[in-house]
């Protein structure tokens, strides 16, 4: 566990912020880049792209202080709520948080937002891969006590005080990068648009659902209902229905992929 990249003078850097940032960089990147393969103007992702990241770091850290009060933060500093440069953050928060201002700003610029939809679906696996590996640097989100092979073991002072444990964060990085590579094959054959969205949707919800069996930094939670497994549910309901319904509605044709590009 190593929490800090940096000391520059009085600022501090911390290896999560670090990597939640390369996470937001990579993803709005590759979507540009996939935007453009498909006709639409990349620069149209990248002027999403602050809106999205202010509507994810707000969501998850809303969700984070409401679901974590009494553990960290009644009685301290009001301050303490903005210090997300040590940890803290809810990725369904910010899922909601981004799905709410992207939204907004979709409809502001005119974009569509099925098809960008589905240009953006992919990148939110990869950044999350990121986010994860940043989790594991600031010993965050871990796991349950096991005596498998390949326990970590943080250091004596952490919340798990030496033992080892479930390398939850590596898990779910792992499972987020082969969510990317898999949506990024599958995005030159979707059929209609909204597909890649909707199976990220589902891909994703299995994926923490699975994931949260081996997590153990949860104070009240009881197996199969965890705060993540919970809305894992509810994210598997509406990529199902997705699913269902896009192909049954007034149908909206996804962007082409330009005949001489490579799927990104």
């Amino acid at each position: 566990m190593h929490k800090i990249f940096l000391h520059f003078g009085a600022l501090t850097l911390y290896w999560y912020g670090v990597m939640v940032a390369i996470g937001f960089l990579a993803g709005l990147w590759i979507a540009s880049r996939r935007a453009l393969k498909t006709g639409l103007a990349p620069e149209k992702v990248l002027d999403l792209g602050p809106w999205l990241i202010g509507g994810a770091i707000v969501g998850a850290r809303a969700l984070f202080v409401i679901s974590y009060w009494n553990e960290f933060f009644r009685g301290q500093p009001w301050w303490k709520i903005f210090m997300i440069q040590e940890g803290g953050l809810v990725f369904y928060g910010g899922l909601i948080g981004a799905s709410v201002t992207g939204v907004m700003q979709m409809r502001r610029m005119k974009l569509p937002f099925w098809p960008l939809s589905d240009i953006l679906a992919p990148c939110v696996a990869l950044g999350h891969m990121f986010g994860r590996l940043g989790c594991f640097m600031n010993g965050c989100c871990y796991g349950s006590p096991t005596q498998c092979a390949w326990a970590v073991h943080f250091p004596a002072n952490h919340e798990t005080a030496g033992v080892g444990v479930h390398p939850t964060q590596l898990y779910e990085a792992a499972l987020n990068l082969a969510l990317f590579l898999g949506l990024s094959w599958f995005f030159p054959r979707r059929r209609y648009a909204g597909q890649i969205f909707a199976w990220y949707m589902i891909g994703y919800a299995v994926i923490r659902w699975s994931v949260e069996l081996f997590r153990g930094d949860y104070y009240d939670a009881t197996p199969f209902f965890t705060p993540g497994q919970k809305l894992s549910y509810l994210l598997l309901a509406a990529g199902l229905a997705a699913i269902w319904w896009l192909p049954r509605r007034a149908a909206t044709p996804p962007l082409p992929v330009t005949k001489n590009s490579k799927p990104s």
